[in-house]
């Protein structure tokens, strides 16, 4: 399988930021705010479907999933436990792996070894496509008018699913890169009990501080910026209801792991790497994040390690450093 060490893909911000300028940004909040409404696609969950399964290699199965919450076809990459058979009656842990920005559902095993990674050997590691700015998240008017709700789609439809034929047990971890640091702790937050831990890399954990830099992002691959959350001042509870650093106090009991480099070149890059501006957002953000769980005296472990940018052979690493976090809340439930 070829592997690429590729960015996550918000890089793309960069540019779109310039865009977005003219955009009002909205200021950051320290009291933490409760989930949004559910929209009427979460009723969504009658009809969506397994409509074709491919084995990739010996462990790793890809789904086509048909979804009503997307009104389309979704893929799903899972890496199987050893002995793991489809339609058996013994249930797994189950650790999700989200993507991150612009990339896919098989970016994890595309450009890490995660498959090789001993501690997951007995465990269902399901790594959804999440869309290319999903964001975790059910979109306004999603599930109507072509609006993707992937967190109706990840934790109501694919859930079910695989508790149905795949194996999938009760005890749940989360974990993402970038975009999908969010989504992990959005997931943990927002699904209180669902997970029993989550782990973020260079995750953008506070958008509401950042929120021009998210408009530019959701304005370089949607026709309206504002079709993920809305105006950032005009629909501010629902910005807040996926900010991480809003929903911080709903993270207390589960177990956190946060990190981050400082965007200067690192032990993984090459001689003559600049600075990388992504990077040092999201450390910002994480930092912000590590800030506000410590003031509300929840506890996680963070791996604020200095230089490094935003990366594969980072995120990698910082697997790595979460899972044996992950894997004890997996075995204890």
């Amino acid at each position: 399988m070829q592997r690429r060490h590729r960015r996550g893909r918000i890089a793309a911000a960069a540019v779109a930021l310039g865009a977005a300028t003219a955009l009002a940004a909205c200021g950051s909040s320290d009291r933490a705010a409760p989930p949004a409404a559910t929209p009427a696609a979460a009723r969504a969950g009658a009809g969506a479907a397994v409509v074709a399964e491919r084995r990739v290699a010996a462990r790793i199965v890809d789904l086509t999933v048909r979804s009503p919450a997307l009104g389309r076809t979704a893929r799903v990459r899972l890496l199987t436990p050893v002995g793991w058979t489809p339609g058996a009656t013994r249930r797994w842990p189950v650790l999700y792996l989200l993507h991150g920005c612009c990339d896919t559902y098989d970016a994890w095993t595309r450009s890490t070894r995660v498959e090789q990674m001993r501690g997951l050997r007995d465990v269902l590691v399901v790594m959804p496509e999440g869309g290319a700015v999903g964001f975790y998240s059910d979109w306004r008017n999603g599930g109507r008018g072509g609006a993707p709700a992937w967190e109706t789609f990840h934790l109501r439809e694919l859930r079910t699913l695989l508790e149905r034929r795949y194996g999938a047990g009760p005890r749940r971890a989360v974990a993402g890169l970038s975009m999908g640091g969010l989504g992990a702790m959005d997931y943990a937050a927002r699904h209180r009990g669902m997970f029993a831990a989550a782990a973020s890399f260079s995750g953008l954990l506070h958008p509401r501080g950042d929120a021009r830099l998210m408009l530019g992002l959701f304005g370089a691959h949607t026709p309206d910026p504002r079709a993920v959350w809305g105006d950032p001042r005009a629909q501010a509870a629902t910005w807040a209801a996926h900010d991480p650093t809003s929903l911080a106090g709903r993270l207390r009991g589960v177990a956190l792991f946060v990190s981050s480099g400082d965007g200067a070149s690192g032990p993984f890059n090459r001689p003559g790497d600049g600075r990388d501006p992504v990077e040092a957002t999201v450390d910002r953000e994480s930092h912000a994040f590590a800030a506000r769980l410590k003031r509300l005296r929840i506890r996680a472990t963070t791996d604020f390690y200095g230089a490094g940018t935003h990366d594969w052979p980072y995120w990698e690493r910082e697997l790595r450093r979460a899972l044996p976090l992950l894997l004890a809340r997996l075995r204890t439930g």
